[in-house]
């Protein structure tokens, strides 16, 4: 039996530092899998999440949720099969609905391979003060179908971020679990918390994007390509993302500021660099970097915005920063 977890949150909430952290705390004896969606085709969070402990697919391009379900089928079905994992954790894309998902993980199909445990929902309490965010239906659904809200980022933390989150909670959260969180930190045993019986999330009818999935697989060069780019559009957002050969290196403070100055509202990415590799990580004015010692067999970053951008002016002065 499969102990299964969805750690769903809206663009920028920090699924994937929770799960860099849960995975730091996996108990030795235990296989994990991770199933993770993101909105873009590049498929950075896969490279964030690699060599961590942990059976690893990635399905990026949109929503898993979409298209009847059939890529989540398909790479639940692939997991169950070749990991056999204890627990499996399911991140979503931040512009995903949860309810076509855990529907999906309740039918009775699974029943006999999986348990389905508490749904934990990342906010970040700074995004309640964006109407923009507010408004998006999928923002709300997916705090609806939460078992244990995690409000995160709390070192950052204004006195109006406070105060809004405490509006929220006192209006919304109901009798269900809401923790905070720094940096990621939450306490495992959240995930051996049970789901709590069914709430009424609503139906997906505005949930509509552009994106077609291309497969179970993040986007890869062809050929002798050193590089290419692809984009997608959805819910109101746009993204476009980068793939590089192993070959190629970026100028390390160039490229940071690059992704620090870029007019969007999110920036990931993994490089390569004379320095080793860098981790990229913006959301907003809130940046964040870190260098490790392995080595990735590529380079891939990738900007969503939530209207239009001119990408190729992004490309242009991206290209140039590199050093071979």
């Amino acid at each position: 039996m499969t102990r299964v977890n969805v750690i769903t949150g809206f663009l920028g909430s920090g699924k994937t530092t929770t799960l860099l952290h849960l995975l730091n705390h996996k108990p030795a004896d235990e296989n994990w899998a991770i199933l993770v969606n993101e909105f873009g085709e590049i498929g950075i969070d896969g490279a964030l999440l690699a060599d961590r402990g942990a059976t690893l697919k990635e399905i990026p391009g949109g929503c898993m949720c979409c298209v009847n379900g059939l890529p989540l089928q398909v790479g639940l079905n692939m997991l169950l099969k070749q990991a056999k994992p204890d627990r499996l954790i399911i991140e979503p894309t931040g512009l995903g609905h949860p309810k076509q998902l855990i529907n999906m993980l309740r039918a009775a199909v699974y029943q006999p391979w999986i348990q389905l445990d508490a749904t934990l929902t990342l906010l970040d309490p700074h995004q309640l003060a964006d109407a923009r965010v507010t408004a998006n239906e999928n923002f709300r659904d997916q705090l609806t179908a939460a078992d244990i809200v995690i409000a995160t980022k709390s070192d950052r933390w204004s006195d109006d971020d406070r105060l809004l989150l405490q509006a929220w909670q006192k209006q919304h959260l109901g009798d269900r679990q809401l923790v905070e969180s720094a940096w990621g930190n939450i306490d495992p045993a959240l995930l051996c918390q049970p789901a709590l019986a069914d709430r009424a999330v609503p139906d997906a009818a505005h949930h509509h994007h552009a994106s077609r999935p291309q497969g179970l697989a993040a986007l890869k060069l062809e050929g002798s390509a050193r590089w290419r780019r692809a984009l997608n559009e959805g819910q109101g957002y746009a993204s476009c993302g980068w793939i590089f050969d192993g070959d190629t290196v970026f100028d390390t403070i160039p490229a940071l500021e690059w992704a620090r100055l870029a007019p969007v509202d999110r920036v990931k990415g993994v490089l390569r660099t004379p320095d080793g590799l860098v981790n990229i990580n913006r959301q907003g004015d809130d940046f964040f970097m870190e260098t490790r010692t392995t080595t990735p067999p590529d380079s891939r970053i990738e900007l969503i915005h939530h209207q239009s951008v001119d990408w190729n002016v992004l490309q242009t002065t991206l290209l140039k920063i590199r050093l071979n």
